[in-house]
């Protein structure tokens, strides 16, 4: 067959599977036809392509319609013209997967991302090209952003990947939250973003662009919203749909700061109200939040998990309950499809603080919401002539107008404990070498204190950081040698000072003459950070070397680009009488480690290697690098490792960094609390965990970057820790339990079928079921009908309980992947008659 046969038949195959995007008021129209599209946010580069299939599947079992992702410009381009496409990096096998899940993409080109990555997705390399200024009407600028932004989608052309080729992408991106910070940028910031829509529309892509947090996007570009609330949003134009890119399922982790969590009726709340109020699309961020790998984190002091308490979690597994209940509310949904698309909604007034919208099609459909908006009182409202239950904070979805599927807070779905489950823990000096655990033989490379690099260079005064390494490494090193006499008017009792040091940030560790004298850190509201050490100088020469140390680069704010790092000064000595200002001195600079410029992390060996064993290892002293082997905790559970013991560093397994560590940053004491209530307004601060405790103490080690056996585990310490401490523990899924009341709706059994206006009726039901394909329900460890008090894995009686429950729950359950169990007194027998019962298990699958 000849080359242009070849080429006709794939165009014409093309064309027979083109997909027309378009939109009008109330949604994105797929060939012609309103959709109403959930979607979620899973970032390619925080996963592996090895876990990459089972996200997506999970995705589209959990619902969604959609997966959303950023394009990462400084993963792609980290050397001006040299691009990266590979491992995970791979964007194009990443959509393809997508495609052969049958779910769509949109593709958040940006290509300035935020999504608290390092540099908010720019490479450094932007902030040296000649005349720059980044996100404002800049020619150098914007002749980088439309060569990028033009390279994907000329990649994403060539695979024939959006939709007018029949490929999975029906919506993209450019710019991203510009409009919070637009303001700062003067007049030139509606020119930009007037230019940046005229561009991507030029690129032909065949579907709709979308500019997030912009309320002056010029037409076509359909303006949305992100939040923790989005119902409220109102398009610029009555020709737009209405659509929220960034639901946030929880909120991100930082180095020093608390664990948080969005409760699931909460986020179901919010995308309830979202659609009761006349949205149609709705997307998760994040849906899997997974890991920031190397030195991808920003911020500053973004931790390496980006677990962001989402629908599935780091490990990649479904977190319960609030994936199910997530689900049920799609389901509902769903239901209401044909009525959404139809119309507006006509809004009824049922009483203070409560809502009812109404959507009714031309050919009989009917949908309903009904809110209850009280953070603090249950109601009871009259619709349709009947009697409906809301409880506070909450809303009631009817598909056919009078039957209640959904309530956003009360959850059948089943809740699902996830531990750490820890090999055998190692102690110091103990030789452990079974399955999951590291050797004892750690050998040792002690970093040099001060300059050690022969590319080292001196320059008059202090040199701000990030103009100095372009982030080539998070260190550079400061030194400065003073000759001391004794009668220098800044000492006091002839050798003693106080050495005081500004920096801009993020960590700064003072040595003097080799030795550590005193570290200092910011944190993720204040990155600077302020020395003033008690030192001591002997006669003669003495060295002063400061260590710089970032923590991920700004990613957020108008000017972000601008916003430093590292010892800008002043560095001074101060006595009692006199103070000598080192800050205008020749300094002697030396970018990144010599461990990092020899390659240590990629475990070289042979007779050269620096590596030092069969001594006395070295614990809690700084700039020290560790090595050891380890074996894989069997199974196929997902991996992490416990710092426990170490400072603050960055680690490598077989060679790849899988982020920086700091288990010795702890969370404030105060702040958290027992229970969440989900009722009312959300913020980051409203629920979290991990008082007085790391903020991160586990960090995911991928199964495919492992082996069997033979596997290379290289640290750098930076502050001082205990490398015998650190034990390997795997993801696994606990007790499985469901707490089901008789007052829940029923759920929707068979109804996720053909004619979504003939839904099946049952009434309340408890289900179970094991995650892992291969495990069965093997115990029931609690049953109760009646009053059953608690949470899962401390449940306990209440005043009344069935004894028949545990033998019937049994008998329903053991042996099989899942199962269904009514709720009612018929089922279970009546241990208090009058009272609302509910019925609470906890299983155990194996």
């Amino acid at each position: 067959m000849s080359f242009l046969l070849c080429t006709l038949l794939l165009f014409f195959a093309s064309i027979a599977n083109s997909v027309t995007v378009e939109y009008d008021h109330r949604a994105l129209l797929i060939n012609g036809t309103r959709k109403v599209l959930i979607s979620g946010s899973i970032h390619y580069p925080r996963s592996t392509p090895q876990m990459w299939p089972d996200l997506i599947q999970k995705s589209k079992d959990g619902g969604l319609d959609v997966i959303e992702t950023y394009v990462f410009w400084n993963l792609h381009e980290p050397v001006q013209g040299q691009y990266d496409f590979e491992g995970r990096k791979d964007l194009v096998k990443f959509v393809k997967l997508v495609a052969e899940a049958g779910l769509y993409l949109h593709l958040r080109i940006g290509p300035y991302v935020c999504a608290e990555w390092n540099y908010g997705g720019f490479p450094v390399w932007l902030h040296f090209v000649p005349g720059i200024k980044l996100r404002t009407d800049n020619e150098p600028f914007k002749e980088e952003m439309q060569r990028f932004t033009a390279k994907i989608v000329s990649m994403m052309k060539q695979e024939s990947l959006f939709a007018s080729q029949g490929g999975p992408i029906i919506l993209a991106q450019i710019e991203n939250e510009y409009g919070n910070i637009d303001s700062a940028y003067g007049p030139a910031a509606k020119t930009y973003i007037n230019w940046a829509a005229s561009m991507a529309t030029s690129l032909d892509t065949g579907v709709p662009w979308v500019m997030c947090q912009q309320s002056d996007a010029p037409n076509p570009i359909i303006n949305t919203c992100n939040g923790f609330y989005c119902d409220q949003f109102t398009p610029n134009s009555a020709n737009k749909p209405k659509m929220w890119t960034e639901n946030w399922s929880g909120w991100f982790l930082s180095f020093g700061g608390q664990v948080p969590h969005r409760p699931v009726e909460d986020l179901a709340f919010a995308v309830a109200r979202f659609f009761q109020r006349g949205g149609t699309f709705q997307n998760y961020y994040m849906y899997h939040g997974g890991t920031n790998f190397g030195r991808t984190s920003g911020g500053p002091f973004i931790a390496t998990s980006y677990d962001y308490n989402a629908p599935i979690d780091e490990y990649g597994i479904v977190r319960q309950p609030k994936w199910g209940h997530l689900r049920d509310l799609h389901k509902s949904i769903k239901l209401c499809e044909g009525a959404l698309i139809a119309t507006d909604p006509t809004f009824t007034s049922l009483g203070s603080n409560l809502e009812a919208h109404v959507y009714k099609s031309q050919s009989g459909a009917c949908a309903a919401f009904l809110a209850n908006i009280n953070t603090q009182s249950d109601a009871t409202v009259k619709f349709n002539g009947n009697s409906y239950h809301l409880p506070a904070w909450s809303v009631s979805i009817l598909p056919d107008c009078k039957t209640v599927v959904f309530n956003s807070a009360k959850i059948n779905s089943q809740t699902t404990a996830l531990d750490m489950i820890y090999t055998q823990k190692q102690a110091p000096e103990q030789s452990v070498s079974s399955t999951g655990t590291l050797q004892s033989d750690w050998s040792w490379v002690s970093e040099p204190v001060g300059i050690s690099k022969t590319d080292a260079f001196n320059k008059l005064g202090l040199s701000e950081q990030i103009n100095t390494t372009a982030d080539a490494s998070d260190y550079l090193w400061y030194s400065v040698s003073i000759e001391i006499h004794g009668d220098e008017p800044f000492l006091i009792n002839g050798s003693q000072t106080v050495l005081h040091v500004e920096s801009l940030g993020h960590v700064l560790h003072a040595f003097i003459n080799q030795k550590l004298a005193g570290s200092e850190i910011g944190n993720a509201g204040n990155p600077k950070v302020t020395m003033d050490k008690p030192i001591v100088l002997g006669p003669g020469k003495n060295t002063i070397d400061l260590l710089s140390a970032t923590v991920g680069l700004q990613n957020y704010g108008a000017f972000f680009d601008l916003t430093g790092a590292g010892i800008t000064g002043p560095v001074k000595l101060k006595g009692n009488n006199a103070t000598l200002d080192l800050s205008l001195t020749t300094w002697t600079y030396q970018i990144g480690l010599s461990g990092e410029a020899s390659g240590l992390y990629r475990n070289s060996g042979g007779v050269s290697s620096p590596w030092v064993s069969g001594s006395t290892l070295p614990t809690k002293q700084p700039l020290i690098w560790y090595k050891t082997n380890f074996d894989a905790p069997e199974g196929n559970d997902p991996v992490a490792i416990d710092f426990t013991g170490m400072g603050k560093g960055e680690a490598w397994v077989n060679g790849q960094s899988i982020g920086r560590y700091w288990p010795t940053n702890i969370a404030p004491s105060n702040g958290c609390t027992t229970t969440c209530n989900y009722r009312g307004g959300y913020s980051s601060s409203k629920c979290v965990s991990g008082c007085g405790k790391p903020s991160q103490n586990l960090y995911h080690v991928p199964r495919s970057w492992i082996q069997a056996s033979g596997n290379t585990l290289v640290l750098f310490e930076e502050m001082g820790g205990d490398p015998t401490q650190i034990s390997f523990a795997t993801r696994q899924t606990g007790s499985l339990c469901a707490h089901i009341s008789e007052s829940h709706p029923p759920p929707l059994v068979d109804s996720w079928s053909s004619d979504k206006q003939k839904l099946k009726r049952v009434g309340p039901v408890l289900r179970l079921e094991c995650s892992h394909p291969d495990q069965l329900i093997s115990s029931i460890k609690f049953a109760s009908f009646g009053t059953p008090q608690g949470l899962c894995g401390s449940f306990s009686h209440g005043r009344c309980s069935s004894p028949a429950a545990l033998s019937i729950v049994q008998q329903a359950c053991i042996g099989l992947k899942s199962c269904s169990v009514g709720i009612s007194a018929k089922i279970f027998g009546d241990p208090c008659s009058g009272v609302v019962k509910s019925l609470a298990v906890e299983a155990v699958c194996a």
